[in-house]
């Protein structure tokens, strides 16, 4: 779902040739970052993304309901009008039986899925094995979705993870594991912040469907969000794919 993502950082952007009705065909993404860097307000940005684009209600599956709800500029987008249907799986367990029965479930299927603090659901059993079967169940319930979705539309899933501090070998393993499950990856870096404003970068790498891009992400204290081009230097090495650090790749 690099594209859904890549449309919101492109400021809500049209998408360009070829890009429309790609869900199916698009990897699944996974959004990694620190805490408090950001991970909730995009993949909520991504919801409202694709619930404006008409093609069907977004599931957003969170341990906890959302305590505030970003805002773009411009945006007049409401959630409940646009069909993002909201649930709150308190554990593992329940997050389980909830994607195993979705096979049962009647009415539109969605066209997005996106689960946020994955980490939250592997922390009652952190050996990969759990990371693993989550990880596939996830892909199977997208998959199921797309079934039903039919017209080569396809149902996108993109899942929040937060990243811990290096030297966590077991946290790195996971987090080796679920890149395996989500080739397309997003990374969040805190960035110097302006007076009451909060910042980030955003890199996004589409899994080879298109070229790697970067975004300075700010959120104003009214939790209005604006994202403008990172100002690429030439040798800038500082974020890198596949590292465990908090929210430093």
């Amino acid at each position: 779902m690099a594209e859904t993502l890549r449309r919101v950082l492109n400021s809500g952007g049209a998408a360009g040739p070829g890009e429309e009705d790609t869900a199916e065909a698009e990897p699944p993404l996974l959004l990694l970052g620190g805490h408090g860097s950001g991970k909730t307000a995009l993949l909520f940005a991504a919801a409202l993304e694709a619930a404006g684009e008409g093609r069907g209600p977004v599931l957003f599956l969170t341990r906890r309901p959302l305590q505030s709800l970003p805002r773009r500029i411009g945006a007049a987008l409401e959630p409940l009008r646009l069909q993002i249907r909201f649930q709150y799986p308190p554990s593992t367990r329940e997050l389980l039986r909830l994607l195993c029965s979705v096979h049962e479930t009647r009415g539109p299927a969605p066209s997005l899925l996106l689960l946020d603090g994955l980490e939250e659901y592997l922390t009652e059993d952190p050996g990969s094995q759990e990371a693993a079967y989550l990880a596939a169940l996830l892909l199977d319930t997208a998959a199921h979705f797309s079934h039903r979705v039919g017209s080569g539309r396809g149902c996108g899933l993109i899942v929040a993870l937060q990243t811990q501090e290096e030297g966590d070998s077991a946290t790195a393993l996971q987090l080796a594991l679920l890149q395996r499950y989500f080739p397309a990856q997003c990374w969040l870096q805190p960035d110097a912040p302006g007076p009451g404003q909060h910042c980030l970068r955003a890199c996004l790498e589409p899994g080879g469907l298109g070229a790697r891009a970067e975004w300075r992400v700010t959120f104003r204290q009214d939790g209005e969000m604006t994202v403008t081009p990172w100002p690429t230097q030439a040798g800038d090495t500082s974020l890198h794919k596949g590292s465990s650090s908090g929210g430093q790749p």
